[in-house]
């Protein structure tokens, strides 16, 4: 009994937070939704007997994953008011895509048959001997073998397809860093020591900006490794005081 009242309080809410993952105006506030949709999934995966695909929703859902849609939504400059006045000219794009997946949904539900021992199965005692981890390992990488390996050229290629769109060899504002060229710099090159006497503190007129590099260009530095502020890459090597 309190294993279902559990069951239906946690599919509420999962429910409710997943409704307000996609109807909040807050793209902050819809990954908040979000995790909170995690943590009750993880709840449903834990009063199931599946504790390992708990423990893996939890730590990198909501550990990794959400954290990092968190990271990206606040630190983009989003124009809400843009969004809104341009929503009217993705809606039918929007409606043809809904109606494709809920004619999806149709089939898939319509396809459905429940297994005739699945309602006595519910609350069957786990076998001895038997491990989570090791029972989901064995129904992947036997049943489900090809799909997980396509699963994972997908990922393999959206992976690649962004290395490719943000890495622009000829982009004219992106920085790079010559390795060869910064173990070639010597303390000479961009540090000044001058003598600073005891007590005399430093004044704003004593503030100095950092030399100019005097670095040789070497023959196989690659494109666009030279003249990029090399300093921020060398940890600011500006004036050092004396003693």
């Amino acid at each position: 009994m309190i294993a279902a009242i559990a069951f239906y309080v946690f599919a509420a809410i999962l429910l409710l937070s997943a409704g307000m993952v996609v109807s909040a105006r807050n793209p902050v506030h819809s990954v908040l939704f979000l995790i909170l949709a995690f943590f009750n999934a993880a709840a449903l995966f834990l009063l199931a007997g599946a504790e390992f695909l708990a423990m893996i929703l939890v730590i990198v859902y909501v550990g990794a994953v959400a954290v990092l849609f968190l990271f990206v939504v606040m630190m983009l400059d989003i124009n809400f008011a843009e969004l809104r006045s341009r929503f009217q000219q993705f809606l039918p794009v929007g409606l043809a895509v809904g109606a494709v997946l809920l004619v999806e949904l149709g089939f898939v539900l319509g396809g459905w048959k429940l297994a005739p021992d699945a309602m006595n199965m519910r609350f069957a005692p786990i076998p001895a001997g038997a491990n989570n981890t090791a029972e989901i390992g064995k129904v992947i990488y036997t049943d489900y073998i090809l799909l997980f390996q396509a699963a994972g050229l997908v990922l393999l290629v959206a992976m690649i397809g962004a290395i490719v769109l943000t890495l622009r060899e000829n982009r004219g504002d992106s920085r790079r860093q010559s390795i060869a060229r910064q173990v070639a710099r010597t303390p000479g090159n961009t540090l000044e020591m001058v003598d600073v006497a005891i007590g005399a503190g430093v004044t704003l007129a004593d503030i100095r900006r950092p030399l100019p590099d005097k670095t040789p260009e070497l023959e196989h530095a690659g494109h666009g490794e030279h003249g990029h502020d090399d300093h921020e890459h060398d940890g600011g090597h500006g004036h050092g005081g004396g003693h």
